[in-house]
């Protein structure tokens, strides 16, 4: 696509929406070939939708929070079914008007809204409140997450901010993983008892994402692969598999305590050497006829500034 700027997988079908629509929410839903197959038209007008979701249940949501110009009053969810039913959620930040690229679901159903930062750290939102058609709802802000800049090459900028912003976000079909990428970068971090609040506040792994020329889109499959996707005509979907693995601490290694020595025998020697499970993920997966492009991943945890 295009204007691609997100991207979502039930391991089925791709579903895929542009920044773009001329006046109309429009979800291409695509094969495993990144062929679309049907387009869900949705009878509502968005400002600038920057990313797509997809709830625990399957049902989409499209992340109307754009604001290049900081000139809205309001940002918008939209909730839309399969047939292009849509409800519309408005919301308010508490503290001024924010730009913000990047929307996930974590495994109860509560979207959190990522800003895109140009200075300082990126500013995570989420509902005080359940989500109304008829009023709008404040945000909350219940973290903040600060990367640092890398020397993956990408991105539209040419400078160290391609490797700070934020432009999308995922979570792994079971929540046990939250991704946040910049134009050149996938950051992962576990959430292993569901606080996702905590969890943001951790070390992830990063992920390079190379030399994706506008790098806004991020999603996982249900089987833990990681997908990234940059605007442009026949741009290639990017795959990463057991990348939710990866963000996972390896299993501790033990070593079995020597037998008891018997009385006139002399005590055995053992040496046992763990392994780090680290160094055997695969790195990339080829999905039926679609192009992808191999990706080296950072098994390192990165301690990242307060």
């Amino acid at each position: 696509m295009q204007e691609l700027s997100g991207l979502t997988s039930n391991g089925k079908q791709f579903f895929a929406v542009s920044d773009s629509d001329n006046g109309t929410l429009r979800i291409q839903v695509m094969g495993r070939d990144c062929v679309v197959k049907r387009t869900i038209t949705a009878p509502v007008d968005p400002y600038d939708v920057e990313d797509l979701a997809m709830a625990p249940d399957g049902t989409l949501w499209a992340s109307d929070t754009g604001d290049n110009n900081k000139s809205r009053s309001t940002v918008a969810l939209h909730k839309v079914s399969p047939s292009g039913a849509v409800e519309r959620f408005r919301l308010t930040y508490p503290d001024g008007k924010h730009d913000a690229e990047a929307l996930f679901i974590d495994k109860s159903g509560t979207p959190y809204i990522i800003t895109k930062e140009p200075l300082g750290s990126a500013l995570v939102y989420r509902p005080t409140a359940p989500l109304r058609t008829d009023a709008s709802v404040p945000l909350e802000q219940v973290t903040r997450v600060s990367l640092t800049s890398t020397d993956t090459p990408g991105g539209p900028l040419e400078g160290t901010l391609d490797s700070r912003l934020v432009t999308g976000a995922a979570s792994a079909a079971d929540g046990s993983v939250i991704a946040l990428r910049t134009y050149t970068d996938a950051y992962l971090f576990p959430v292993p008892d569901g606080d996702v609040v905590k969890a943001l506040s951790g070390d992830p792994v990063r992920v390079p994402l190379p030399n994706e020329p506008q790098g806004e889109a991020i999603a996982f499959d249900p089987d833990g692969t990681l997908l990234s996707a940059s605007e442009g005509t026949g741009t290639p979907i990017r795959a990463v598999a057991g990348a939710a693995a990866l963000a996972q601490p390896p299993p501790p290694t033990t070593t079995a305590p020597p037998p008891a020595a018997q009385p006139g025998t002399s005590q055995p020697k053992t040496s046992q050497q763990g392994s780090s499970s680290w160094q055997n993920w695969p790195l990339a997966l080829t999905l039926g006829g679609i192009v992808l492009i191999a990706a080296l991943v950072i098994g390192l945890r990165l301690r990242r500034r307060a």
